[in-house]
């Protein structure tokens, strides 16, 4: 059977048994991993020929939209501005982000942080393919260094991997975007947060309550612990139903 009879007979498989919507999103998202591939020389183009010297609003214009929607972070663009300028005073030297997806904050971050900044990404092995490891690699300024990990993040041997890379050293600024579930955000808070250093930043996304398949048990974890530090909500809308982000700042803990 050739390629074209086996999609044809797939795709009336999944009408028949799934229905429209199901095809549809099924034959989109299959047409995005043929297309996007082939984009990958030229996104690796673009990229090595950004200006350095980006201003934020070029760089959130250039994450958005510059790259055909390759790495659209999935965010709120005023909530995740905010961020960047706080980000950006203090150029973390290291950071880790769980959960990177599209990879758009992690580009956002690695043009944020210190020009020699470590940067670290914890996803599964099914959170992107394999063929963005390149694209993500290049978000790298010539002296920074990013670690792709795939792996779970509440297993003790990643654990071990994040403190081998770090060396002694601790974290300026975690990005906390993995699992929504109350006890995988709970997990990954407990586990990481521990490498913050006094002084560092601590960012949780999906703070704001909405439907479970968006935000999982997120905001619930927010809410528990927000008192227990000097804390900031950046939120466009409080009922948009999904995004915002909440800051910790530990070298301002509350008794």
């Amino acid at each position: 059977m050739n390629k074209i009879s086996w999609l044809a007979e797939r795709a009336v498989k999944i009408l028949r048994e799934e229905g429209v919507k199901a095809l549809a999103q099924k034959s989109l998202s299959y047409f995005k991993k043929i297309v996007k591939l082939p984009i990958l020389p030229f996104a690796l183009l673009k990229l090595k020929h950004l200006d350095k010297n980006c201003t934020l609003d070029k760089l959130l214009d250039f994450s958005f939209y510059g790259l055909w929607g390759l790495i659209r972070p999935l965010q709120v663009r005023n909530e995740i501005s905010e961020l960047l300028k706080i980000l950006n005073k203090i150029k973390p030297e290291t950071v880790l982000e769980i959960g990177t997806y599209n990879g758009g904050t992690l580009f956002l971050f690695s043009r944020t942080a210190s020009e020699n900044a470590i940067i670290i990404s914890i996803d599964l092995p099914s959170g992107y393919p394999l063929w963005r490891k390149l694209l993500y690699k290049s978000f790298a300024l010539p002296k920074q260094k990013i670690y792709l990990l795939r792996m779970d993040s509440h297993r003790e041997e990643t654990l071990k991997k994040v403190k081998a890379i770090l060396s002694g050293r601790r974290l300026d600024f975690l990005f906390i975007d993995g699992d929504h579930a109350y006890e995988g955000v709970k997990r990954d808070f407990e586990m990481y947060s521990e490498l913050v250093k006094e002084g560092g930043i601590i960012a949780l996304h999906d703070i704001v309550p909405g439907p479970e398949e968006s935000v999982g048990g997120v905001p619930l974890f927010w809410r528990e612990i927000k008192g227990q530090y000097n804390s900031k909500e950046i939120v466009k809308d409080w009922n948009q139903g999904e995004c915002g982000i909440g800051l910790i700042f530990l070298n301002r803990r509350r008794s």
